[in-house]
């Protein structure tokens, strides 16, 4: 099947209110709140019962999201673009505005779409309303999600969570957090496992904040797990280990918000892209798409080639979203569209500031938050590493053991 690369007429409405949003809501407070970090963005409130009516028709990113499950049966087997082409691109189009707003949408949390894919039905109805962050990385790890340490122990009808988690988005205005957690950590990865953990719940603590390079709208946590209980129906999907499986299913999470990650980096590069063609126009320089690069001058053909870098990125993002939306396996072309869009993002952004020359390097325009904004977009839910080292997994079919 091929890929239809015209924007669904379905969908067409929600990408356009997307656009409206982070043009007239988004772009107006992003200096204001990249400079007031941990204040919470109230003109955001407005947008909750916009988003809730986005999620009622299946097409919010907090469904990753979207509320599509991944292993739903397709009502038939023609060529879908459906609610995960539909969060990719509305995701794009408000960090075309700002990723850090972006990021604290109430109901919009990465928690979300772990819940979407692992959750049983009952959860998913239990959990969907929430708005719930991910807790995955510990001070001892990073990318290696296998080396979790943070304890669950089953006790009666609950589960004892004991661990520190760190980098947790919007960790403290959440309404829960999905904290990974392992079982028994001698079984290694099948024993680890994902908790709902509601705000408030006695024994979880926000340490502290952390200040950051970029997304600073953000706020991005340390969370500490003391003797933390949590009912035993809080365990995401089937509490059961599987020695050989286990551990594929809370992976699956991954491929759900790698390409809404990615989809973060493009709509921030194409900003990037958007405002830097017209600083260039303004000093008198022409881009001709009907000229070959070498033929213009240094600065036009150094934006031709921005945009063919961009251009893969965005293919890249859209094809992992298809096939998701067509219940095709994606977890290689998830973390391929992750690792081309991380880094094509740090590295347009950067080129745009040096472009734009001192209007670039100042505060008189966003291009240098951007630049700020986008470079973590190339190391969360995964570091550009650690994608590249699952795509030479997958293309020569060896294990994580076999090749680390």
């Amino acid at each position: 099947m091929s890929i239809n690369l015209e924007t669904p007429k379905k969908i067409r409405p929600l990408i356009d209110q997307a656009h409206q949003v982070a043009m007239n809501m988004l772009r107006p407070i992003s200096r204001k709140y990249d400079e007031a970090e941990h204040e919470y963005p109230k003109e955001l409130d407005m947008l909750a019962a916009m988003i809730d009516g986005l999620a009622d028709s299946g097409a919010s990113e907090g469904a990753g999201a979207a509320g599509v499950r991944r292993d739903e049966k397709a009502a038939d087997k023609g060529n879908k673009n459906g609610a995960n082409l539909a969060s990719v691109l509305s995701v794009l189009e408000m960090c075309w505005g700002d990723v850090g707003l972006t990021l604290s949408m109430p109901r919009q949390g990465l928690g979300n779409s772990a819940i979407a894919s692992v959750a049983t039905d009952e959860q998913l109805a239990r959990f969907g309303p929430t708005w719930a962050a991910m807790a995955i990385t510990e001070p001892s790890f990073g990318s290696d999600s296998a080396a979790i340490s943070t304890t669950a122990v089953k006790d009666g009808d609950e589960y004892i969570l004991n661990g520190e988690k760190i980098f947790v988005t919007a960790g403290e205005r959440a309404d829960s957090v999905v904290v990974w957690a392992t079982l028994d950590k001698s079984l290694g990865r099948a024993a680890i496992k994902s908790f709902v953990v509601q705000k408030g719940t006695p024994g979880m603590k926000v340490e502290r904040l952390e200040h950051k390079l970029g997304i600073r709208a953000s706020d991005t946590a340390v969370i500490m797990f003391t003797d933390c209980r949590v009912p035993a129906e809080n365990i995401l999907g089937t509490p059961e280990i599987d020695l050989k499986g286990g551990f594929a299913g809370a992976m699956a999470t991954f491929d759900n918000t790698r390409p809404l990650v990615a989809a973060m980096a493009v709509g921030c590069a194409r900003a990037s892209l958007d405002l830097t063609r017209d600083v260039l126009k303004n000093a008198g320089i022409e881009i001709d798409y009907d000229k070959p690069a070498f033929s213009q001058s240094a600065a036009a053909a150094t934006f031709l080639q921005l945009e063919a870098d961009w251009e893969a990125a965005y293919l890249l993002t859209l094809q992992s979203a298809w096939m998701a939306d067509n219940r095709e396996p994606n977890s290689m072309e998830a973390s391929m569209a992750k690792a081309k869009a991380g880094r094509m993002g740090s590295d347009v952004t950067l080129r745009c500031v040096e472009l734009a020359g001192t209007l670039g390097y100042s505060e008189t325009d966003l291009l240098e938050k951007w630049g700020r904004d986008s470079k973590i977009l190339d190391i969360f839910e995964g570091t550009q590493q650690i994608q590249q080292l699952i795509v030479a997994r997958r293309i020569l079919g060896l294990t994580s053991a076999e090749l680390k």
